[in-house]
């Protein structure tokens, strides 16, 4: 059998499988089709999501339930000011033997799991959000001059509230930049509401059930890096994305007014592997551009850094992404 053959198989058994993993998902979650695919998406491109909504939008049910439908060990932080790095990462702890001789032994903290929701996580200061720094970018801790590797898949996903700004403590552009997507989840409709109080006031729903083990999700995560870019698929993104720094002669002028820094490669990194997946999910084994189009707003708003006269005269970091591609649709 050719190597494409192969790939083409592989594909194939990818789509089924993702597919059921999206049917166990909705079982539980009312709507929000676009937001669970962008959670899924980010499991097998091996990336952190921030997400970003009102309370009561169920953005911890989605968490716990992909967890569950993919087999992760799963731990929840809930971030407060007096959160301490060690509440995250573990500290060294005095431990003694049974014939009483005594030595130090690492106690391992919430952050040693495979699905991490830090939520609320802009309301801890400043070190503490930095104690996930190492963990999302090197999948280790290191204390004490030790290195302690985190279980595989390990992924950060952090929630935040956008109108409750009291007591809080913004995320620091280097850790925005980590996060493969910034996720905004909507307030569901008249129709959604009704189905959501229907079914949170009847009888208990049936338990998640386990859709894919770990084995499967590393196979499938390697096989997304298989997938193929053609070359002009590739110069389209990155031409769209050079168009967001303010010194590219193609950048628009909402770009040159209004952005100090444009995105950093990671942008680029994350829009061709989430096109890679969702290629996949789509049952295609090469990536087109409409490919990339759903990820555009999601993979590059938060990594925009803007001038303070854009808050003034209410640009958005959307709104200046919007303009760029339709000035600079990739080709």
């Amino acid at each position: 059998m050719s190597d494409d053959a192969v790939l083409e198989r592989q594909v194939r058994v990818f789509h089924e499988r993702v597919g059921a993993v999206h049917r166990e998902l909705h079982r539980a979650v009312v709507g929000q089709e676009g937001v669970l695919e962008l959670l899924v998406t980010a499991v097998f491109a091996d990336g952190h999501v921030l997400i970003e909504g009102l309370p009561g939008l169920g953005k911890t049910l989605m968490v716990k339930t992909l967890a569950r439908s993919l087999s992760l060990k799963f731990n929840r932080i809930q971030f407060t000011p007096d959160l301490m790095p060690a509440d995250i990462t573990g500290t060294t702890i005095l431990s003694s033997s049974a014939a009483g001789e005594r030595s130090f032994a690492f106690e391992p903290g919430p952050i040693f799991t495979n699905l991490l929701l830090a939520d609320e996580i802009n309301r801890a200061g400043p070190k503490t959000q930095s104690a996930l720094l190492q963990g999302m970018q090197e999948h280790e801790v290191s204390l004490f001059g030790r290195h302690y590797p985190l279980p595989e898949p390990f992924l950060v996903f952090a929630t935040q509230n956008p109108v409750e700004l009291a007591g809080t403590y913004p995320l620091p552009e280097a850790q925005l930049d980590r996060f493969l997507f910034k996720v905004v989840v909507s307030p569901p409709g008249e129709a959604e509401l009704m189905e959501i109080a229907e079914r949170t006031t009847g009888d208990d729903p049936a338990p998640t059930q386990t859709v894919l083990e770990e084995r499967e999700i590393a196979e499938f995560r390697r096989l997304v890096r298989r997938i193929p870019v053609a070359a002009p698929v590739l110069r389209g993104m990155t031409r769209a994305v050079l168009a967001t720094r303010p010194d590219d002669p193609q950048s628009p002028p909402l770009v040159r007014r209004f952005v100090r820094h444009g995105v950093s490669p990671r942008g680029l990194q994350a829009l061709v592997l989430a096109a890679k997946v969702r290629a996949c999910l789509e049952g295609r084994f090469n990536v087109s551009i409409e490919d990339v189009r759903p990820y555009w707003l999601c993979a590059l708003r938060h990594r925009l850094i803007l001038d303070p006269g854009a808050g003034l005269e209410g640009v958005t970091a959307d709104a200046i992404l919007l303009d760029v591609a339709a000035r600079l649709a990739p080709a």
